[in-house]
């Protein structure tokens, strides 16, 4: 397909609070893999934003894409699988597998669909350089007249409040909240529109610590919470911590080590990204209690390194349970928030 200017999705910078000065669209940020699917004819790609190929993983959006009355589009969205009744980050890893098989057989178990949320070409006519305000119009015409099973169209708003409304109950099937300037065109590869997360806060066992990579002082803490049967899972790290800290925390620790560490699921396991040096950690007395910031959880670990907030001696470790952690949002929630 012919594009006058290259398929680089529009990105966000992240703020701590939405904007009050000027014209704004409000919408989910889903949490789900950002794609832009073209058409043209009997062809069509299905792009992640880093320009990788994502239509062998998910060949049963492909196919519904496919599908649609209209032969050429360009149009940017989020795949997103529902499980049971919650919506599954896990579920879409699980897809990038190299063996044709097992994609094939999770695209029957556990189907994605695609959200849409802008439209950048449809029947030939390009919609990328018009205002925002203009390209939403179009996008709902384009889902209004070519709705498919599987292809939904991503809630939008003006109000902050609703937004804000929004952010309060993100974390889940939800990441945040997107602003996008009304009067603003498509921006190509820029950090033209902004995104803010609900940070939320854990208070968390440290049950072990790497040392930094080039000096003999900790580089991160291994954090757990225990489950109901008192086992203490590794749930994630934070590497937070001030350089004028590590020192004392590094002999603090020095302290500790020898004890039981992780009861449950314990850092190094195996993983792509695993090198020799992040499966090498010193296992800790449970007696720390950390309190850190964290966005999203996925399978019951933290997606991203947290940030460190404070100590807690108040705590009581045993106290640090995967109950204080939110929940994930239920679609049965999304239809009550967005009325779909």
């Amino acid at each position: 397909m012919a594009q006058a200017k290259p398929i680089l999705p529009m990105e966000a910078l992240l703020a701590s609070e939405l904007p009050t000065e000027g014209a704004w669209q409000f919408e989910p940020k889903w949490d789900g893999f950002r794609a832009v699917a073209l058409r043209n004819g009997d062809k069509l790609d299905l792009i992640s934003r880093s320009g990788k190929d994502l239509g062998r993983y998910f060949p049963e959006v492909v196919a519904m894409l496919a599908g649609l009355k209209s032969r050429r589009f360009t149009i940017d969205g989020e795949l997103i699988i529902p499980i049971g009744d919650a919506l599954s980050f896990e579920a879409l890893q699980l897809r990038l597998h190299p063996a044709a098989s097992r994609i094939e057989r999770l695209s029957k178990e556990t189907p994605a669909q695609y959200m849409l949320f802008d439209l950048l070409e449809s029947g030939g006519e390009s919609f990328a350089d018009r205002p925002l305000a203009d390209r939403r119009s179009a996008l709902e015409r384009f889902y209004a007249e070519d709705r498919a099973p599987g292809l939904l169209l991503s809630p939008a708003t003006d109000h902050r409040d609703t937004a804000l409304d929004w952010l309060q109950r993100s974390g889940g099937a939800l990441d945040g909240v997107i602003a996008k300037r009304l009067d603003q065109p498509y921006k190509f590869g820029e950090r033209a529109m902004i995104k803010v997360k609900q940070q939320r806060t854990a208070d968390c066992v440290v049950g072990g610590f790497r040392y930094a990579e080039k000096a003999k002082e900790v580089g991160s803490l291994l954090l757990g919470l225990y489950d109901e049967a008192g086992l203490l899972h590794h749930v994630g790290f934070t590497s937070a911590i001030a350089a004028r800290d590590r020192p004392a925390l590094t002999a603090k620790l020095k302290k500790l080590v020898g004890g039981a560490g992780f009861t449950g699921n314990a850092p190094g396991g195996p993983s792509r990204w695993a090198t020799a040096r992040s499966a090498e950690w010193q296992p800790l007395k449970p007696t720390l209690v950390a309190e850190v910031r964290y966005d999203q959880v996925t399978g019951r670990r933290f997606r991203h390194g947290t940030g460190f907030l404070r100590w807690r001696p108040d705590k009581a470790p045993k106290d640090c349970t995967f109950d204080q952690l939110k929940p994930e949002l239920r679609p049965s929630e999304l239809a009550e928030l967005f009325g779909t």
